[in-house]
């Protein structure tokens, strides 16, 4: 019986025992921000208590160590922490203060808190509850901030608004400042205010002490008073000292509603100047249309822009686009003086210009476009092709309607000189010509309608006569016109009419009765080696193409010039044989 009681009470011993032991306290818990030491692999020195009102100990409260209350202060190495209650873990070099919490640095930086925590062996806090930093530069408002003595940063991961001298404000949900360096590490979608401008980025790092701003991520920096101005980068700095912006990723300066890019790009707030360089393009999608260069420059205050190093022109319309290259672009807006509230858009090109449409082609030495009336002037050595026919003169004006993209008119102002093939589908040398001092040329769905020649009017103009039961064209002659005003009517894109006014003088020859040198003008210049044939010709000084060689048939004329020397060779008189008596 003995035996079997001390059995049952040897297995209770061993169930009691081997049931879990109850935790026992594990006194102090850091947070895991404390658990590495310093870069010197050292512990700091002891924090030291200054003073307090009263102190005391409770064996059931922190583990038995000391608690101080009322004006409290404890200092290490020469940084100061005051608060309303204060427990010391002694053992771990150890500190925790509740209420009005105040850490001030030797170096005139100041923490406050609700509460902190702070370790003196790592010399690291993290103070919670309504905290701010403020050092000479700036103030930092946040719910909690970590803060690390040895290297002197400070951050926060809770969202945090920072207050800086300058008067800018930030606002982040992480960031890091390094106290020493005035350099503050934003991470995250951060913001800063200021009165005149707005930067919106993902990643920036401030330095205080500079003003200068880096981006690692794309960034917006906006114009308060203008905000459809703004600058963006996903790579770049911006000196808010000095207003200006240096950005080098994928790039963009969007200036009144124009849109410059490039490989890098620079932009002063201050002055409202901008400039780009590599793979430059300036976009205005409110005029459909853009210009790309190897360097552009852009001036907000004088809303406009310049385009280099290669540059080319495209106009989009609807059923077509206008292509155009020049060594230079200038591109500006002035006030319409008949309404104050819009303003029209002007392009000028400066130097071998050369233009590509599909109905239209053209070269001169500079060129002003109004594109917002859609005027433009071509000058200096102007040529334009539209079709079989080519325009030359001192200076060219082409009208068109911006709104239906058709063009209306076109004017030559001085030597104006107007050429055309009479018969577009064969490959004779016969061409319509008409020279005056001006003239007006007036299109109709693209085409050419009428065509007014005014001042010292000459015309070299072929004439065709239809057989009404065959209904061929036959040539009849060459018509020869000197008059005040010539006015020539177009029928299919084909010369149908030619009207002489004011001192008319109009003599028409038979093909036999005119020569092929009568039958052209002394300065007549049909170019075909010059005209662009593709968009892609715009950047050649001169295509170049092989001249086109048009059949020269003077066969009428040679027959009747050679049965006139018969006839005048026979009528002759005979002149008498003397014989010698």
């Amino acid at each position: 019986m003995k035996k079997s009681l001390l059995a049952v009470l040897f297995l209770v011993i061993i169930r009691i025992f081997s049931q879990d032991i109850p935790a026992q306290n594990q006194g102090l818990v850091k947070d895991p921000f404390f658990n590495n030491q310093n870069p010197q692999g050292q512990s700091g020195k002891k924090v030291q208590h200054k003073h307090s009102d009263t102190f005391g100990v409770s064996p059931d409260k922190y583990d038995g160590n000391p608690v101080f209350s009322g004006n409290v202060v404890f200092e290490q190495q020469g940084s100061v922490l005051t608060a309303n209650e204060v427990v010391w873990y002694q053992k771990e070099n150890f500190l925790k203060a509740i209420g009005n919490v105040v850490l001030t640095s030797a170096d005139g930086s100041r923490i406050t808190a609700a509460e902190m925590e702070y370790d003196g062996n790592t010399e690291r806090g993290i103070a919670r509850k309504n905290v701010v930093l403020t050092d000479p530069k700036q103030t930092i408002k946040t719910e909690t901030l970590y803060y690390d003595k040895i290297p002197n940063t400070a951050y926060f991961n809770t969202g945090g608004t920072i207050y800086s001298n300058d008067g800018s404000v930030m606002y982040t949900k992480s960031a890091t400042y390094n106290l020493n360096s005035k350099m503050i590490d934003f991470v995250g979608r951060s913001n800063i205010e200021t009165d005149k401008y707005t930067i919106v980025s993902d990643n920036i790092k401030q330095n205080q002490n500079t003003g200068v701003s880096d981006f690692f991520g794309p960034t917006t920096i906006r114009d308060k008073k203008n905000p459809i101005n703004y600058v963006y980068t996903e790579q770049g700095s911006y000196n808010s000292k000095t207003g200006e912006s240096f950005l080098n990723k994928n790039s963009r300066i969007h200036n009144n509603g124009k849109i410059l890019t490039g490989d890098k790009l620079y932009f002063n707030r201050n002055t409202g100047f901008g400039k780009g360089t590599g793979n430059v393009m300036l976009d205005d999608p409110r005029e459909k249309r853009y210009i790309k260069g190897g360097y552009g420059e852009i001036y907000e205050k004088k809303d406009s822009a310049m385009i280099t190093d290669k540059p080319y022109f495209v106009k989009i319309f609807a059923n077509d686009s206008l292509y155009m290259s020049a060594d230079k672009f200038l591109t500006f807006q002035r006030q319409d003086s008949a309404n104050s509230l819009k303003k029209k858009s002007f392009l000028r090109a400066f130097r071998k210009v050369r233009i590509f449409k599909s109905n239209m082609q053209g070269r001169s030495d500079s060129l002003s476009f109004n594109e917002t009336d859609g005027e433009m002037h071509m000058m200096r050595k102007p040529i334009l092709w539209m079709g079989a026919k080519q325009v030359t003169g001192d200076e060219i004006r082409v009208y068109s309607n911006p709104e239906k993209e058709i063009t209306d008119s076109i004017r030559i102002l001085g030597n104006a000189f107007a050429i055309s093939k009479a018969d577009s589908l064969n490959m004779k040398d016969e061409f319509n010509q008409i020279k005056s001092k001006n003239m007006m040329v007036y299109l109709k769905d693209n085409a050419i309608d009428i065509a007014k020649a005014v001042g010292n009017a000459q015309a070299i103009t072929y004439a065709d006569d239809t057989n009404e039961k065959t209904k061929e064209m036959t040539r009849i002659g060459v018509a020869l016109s000197t008059c005040g005003e010539i006015v020539a009517h177009f029928t299919e894109k084909k010369l149908e009419q030619v009207d002489c006014n004011i001192g008319a003088n109009t003599d028409t020859y038979p093909m036999s009765k005119i020569s092929k040198d009568q039958r052209f003008f002394k300065d007549f210049n049909w170019n075909t080696k010059d005209r662009p044939q593709k968009w892609g010709d715009i950047f050649l000084d001169t295509p170049n193409y092989p001249e086109i060689v048009y059949e020269s048939d003077n066969s009428l004329f040679d027959r009747a010039e050679a049965e006139r020397k018969k006839i005048e060779e026979k009528n002759k008189p005979k002149t008498p044989v003397r014989v010698k008596k």
